[in-house]
C-alpha cells in the first residue's frame, strides 16, 4: 500500500491513542473494532497478494513480472504480521476475517482490470483510498495498534512503478488517458462506496468512528477524512497525469 499525499503533522495522541494496547482492550467495544480493523486489513492485504500475483501474468516484460512478484511477496508479508497480531490477541485470524471477505470480493469482481494498464491504475488508486482510511483510523487507535497498522501500510513500491508505467503508456498513446482517467473515478466510487459499507455493516468499527470508542472522531470528522480522502485520489490522478 502507499504512502499518503495528504500527510500532515499529527498532534499529541490523547485519550486511547495515548494508552498501550493493555489498557485500551480493556474496553470490550474497542477490542471488537480493533479485531474488526485488523481483520478487515488482514483480508485485504491478502487480496493485494493475490491480485498482485495474478496482474504479474499480465507484465509485457520479464522485468515487469518480477518487480510485481516482489509487491506481492510484500504484501503477503504484511498479511502474516496482521494475522500473528491477531493470534497474539487470541482472535482466530480466519474468524476475523471472514466479516470482510464478501464485500471486499464482491469490489474486486465489480472492478476486474481488462488489461494491464488498468491493474496498475487499480492497485494505486484503489489501494492507495484504503490505505489513507486505514491511516486516518490509526490516529485513534491505542499506540500497540497503532505502530502495526501504520507499518504495514508501508509503500511497496507500487506506486513509484504504477506512475511511471501509466505516464509513459500516456506518452505513447493519448488516447489511453481518457479511458484510464475513466476507471480511475469508476475505482474511486467503488472503493468509498465499499468502505461505506463495510463501516456501517460492523457495530463495533462504525462506533469507533463517530466517537463512541475513540478519542476526537464525530460525525462532522467523518466528513472532513472522506474530503481528505477524496482530496488525496485528486493528486494521484494528477501524478498519474490523468483528470480527477
Amino acid at each position: 500500500m502507499e504512502t499518503p499525499d495528504n500527510a500532515t503533522e499529527a498532534p499529541a495522541p490523547t485519550g486511547i491513542a495515548a494508552q498501550d494496547w493493555a489498557t485500551a482492550s480493556a474496553e470490550p467495544q474497542y477490542r471488537a473494532a480493533v479485531v474488526d480493523l485488523l481483520g478487515a486489513l488482514a483480508y485485504g492485504e491478502l487480496a493485494a497478494f493475490e491480485r498482485l500475483a495474478e496482474d504479474a501474468k499480465l507484465a509485457p516484460t520479464l522485468a515487469d513480472k518480477a518487480e510485481l512478484a516482489k509487491m506481492a511477496s510484500a504484501e503477503f508479508h504484511h498479511f502474516e504480521r496482521l494475522t500473528d497480531r491477531l493470534t497474539a490477541i487470541d482472535m482466530e485470524p480466519t474468524a476475523a476475517m471472514e466479516p470482510f471477505a464478501k464485500a471486499l470480493d464482491d469490489f474486486h469482481r465489480q472492478t476486474a482490470p481488462s488489461d494491464w494498464l488498468e491493474g496498475l491504475v487499480k492497485a494505486y488508486v484503489g489501494d492507495s483510498i484504503a490505505s489513507d482510511f486505514y491511516r486516518e483510523v490509526a490516529a485513534r487507535l491505542d499506540s500497540d495498534t497503532r505502530s502495526l497498522v501504520l507499518a504495514v501500510l508501508d509503500d511497496t513500491g507500487h506506486g513509484n512503478f504504477a506512475v511511471e508505467k501509466v505516464r509513459a503508456a500516456i506518452e505513447a498513446d493519448p488516447r489511453v488517458g481518457g479511458r484510464l482517467a475513466l476507471w480511475a473515478r469508476r475505482l474511486m466510487g467503488e472503493a468509498l462506496s465499499q468502505a461505506q459499507r463495510v463501516v456501517a455493516d460492523r457495530d463495533a468499527l462504525s462506533t469507533m468512528l463517530v466517537g463512541g470508542v475513540a478519542d476526537g472522531f464525530d460525525l462532522a470528522e467523518v466528513g472532513r477524512m472522506f474530503s481528505r480522502i477524496t482530496e488525496a485520489h485528486t493528486k494521484r490522478m494528477a501524478a498519474l497525469g490523468l483528470a480527477a
